[in-house]
């Protein structure tokens, strides 16, 4: 029996490239949020271009339904699509004021995380992520903390709160300040005059409630107890006893609960209070009074990990030990012999960093724009570096009537021949054309000569 084949016709498989952009830049479309639907409808836009043919349309509602599911875990979880993407600033290693470095990354399989590198013999045991949720927290998140060390004959900070401005020589801490004068003065600039002792004899009640419920020496038995007065009760008991010590300039605390509902970032139950420092300029400061300068850091601390130390993270996993370079390191370099690369910390001192000169420019006109490699710019059979590209390329594209350069490969990647495609660090410039501060200068340069700047980032 010979078999019967259904053919079918199908009509416009690929829509036209207006019909999609007459959808997809819609502004409800780009706007949408959770909860008020989509501009975008997929049965619609088939019968708008007319596409008939079954499997694309359910291709296209599957898509349309996976976009959905993401943007509903997206702006579920965040503000917007800037905050979504600002994990930079949290995740990889940072200086802390404290006079420390943070690191922070995120296997959610690792057993045991620590920092291996130059700073510490590369040992995996020295600097870990703590126990608990100060060092791992239950979304696979590892943090770990690298404290600076005390040179040999200093103390101590008084205050664990102690700032230090690691950029300036000197800052307002360098005076000598106390944190108890800057206390007593914000205390008298921004409370009036028995004020503050009004607020401690509140919690001396908080104190004495507690001892009148579960005594003296701890929590006792129900048996024990008395009958305990209600909350207005309890607080007109406490008023009374305030008579004498309450001042005309202090606000009033008779309201406790009118029964009307606020919005969550609109709770308001005390309008005295509220207004009285709705009036007032904000409080004081002090630990950034009591800030100090790099010259007082450098003097007390020997930095934890120095400027460009070479660094990996060590992770324990149910499979074994495993070294990585952290995929938010700023600055990757491949190790000479050829075996896996390592991270560099790169925390210049304010001497040898780079220095933004020019801002960003105003293009005049359409963009005229020259597409470029940084490694082949060079007339020489080698890898062209971010400074040569500097000095002999600008110069030519400016005077080749150009507005704008559009540099491909600039972030690090694996292979040289993927032309920067087969990225590796997102956040690292390409280590092969030179250091971070090289591409700075070179951006700054390009502003320069009124060139906008563009940065080809796209990834396999």
């Amino acid at each position: 029996m010979a078999k019967r084949y259904r053919i079918v016709k199908v009509a416009r498989l690929q829509p036209s490239k207006e019909a999609v952009l007459s959808v997809f830049s819609s502004r409800d479309c780009s706007r949408a949020r959770p909860g008020r639907g989509s501009a975008v409808d997929p049965v619609g836009f088939l019968v708008k271009t007319g596409v008939s043919d079954r499997a694309f349309a359910q291709f296209l509602r599957d898509r349309h339904k996976a976009l959905k599911d993401r943007r509903w875990e997206l702006y579920s979880r965040f503000i917007d699509l800037k905050e979504g993407s600002s994990g930079y600033e949290l995740l990889g290693m940072h200086r802390h004021r404290q006079h420390r470095v943070d690191f922070m990354d995120w296997a959610p399989g690792a057993r045991y995380c620590s920092l291996i590198g130059d700073f510490n013999q590369w040992s995996a045991t020295e600097n870990c992520a703590r126990e608990g949720h100060l060092g791992h927290d239950d979304f696979g998140y590892w943090f770990v903390i690298l404290e600076d060390k005390l040179r040999e004959g200093q103390e101590p900070d008084e205050y664990f709160f102690q700032e230090y401005n690691y950029v300036d020589d000197y800052d307002k801490g360098d005076n000598g300040v106390d944190a108890k004068d800057l206390i007593r003065r914000m205390n008298e600039e921004y409370w009036e005059p028995g004020e503050v002792t009004s607020r401690k004899s509140r919690w001396e009640t908080v104190a004495k409630l507690y001892e009148q419920m579960f005594g003296p020496n701890g929590p006792q038995t129900e048996e024990e107890l008395g009958e305990i007065p209600d909350a207005e009760t309890r607080y007109k008991n406490w008023k009374a006893t305030q008579k004498d010590e309450s001042s005309s300039s202090s606000p009033s605390y008779d309201i406790i609960d009118t029964g009307q509902e606020f919005g969550i970032f609109n709770v308001v139950t005390d309008r005295a209070s509220f207004e009285k420092f709705q009036a007032k300029a904000t409080p004081l400061a002090y630990w950034v009074e009591m800030r100090k300068g790099r010259k007082a850091w450098i003097e007390k601390y020997v930095p934890a990990i120095s400027h460009k130390d070479k660094y990996r993270i060590y992770f324990n996993t149910p499979d074994g030990a495993l070294e990585r370079v952290p995929a938010w390191a700023t600055y990757v370099l491949p190790d000479a012999e050829g075996m896996q690369s390592y991270a560099v910390h790169w925390e210049p001192p304010p001497e040898e960093i780079y220095k933004w000169r020019f801002g960003r420019p105003k293009v005049k006109g359409s963009l005229r724009i020259y597409e470029c490699h940084v490694g082949i710019s060079g007339s020489e059979q080698k890898i062209s570096s971010f400074q040569e590209f500097t000095s002999n390329v600008l110069p030519h594209i400016k005077n080749a009537g150009y507005n704008a350069v559009q540099i491909i490969g600039v972030v690090e990647h694996k292979d040289y021949s993927s032309v920067g495609y087969k990225v590796t660090n997102y956040f690292a410039v390409s280590s092969r054309f030179g250091t971070p501060d090289d591409f700075k200068k070179l951006v700054d340069e390009a502003h320069d000569h009124i060139l906008a700047q563009m940065a080809n980032m796209g990834y396999i």
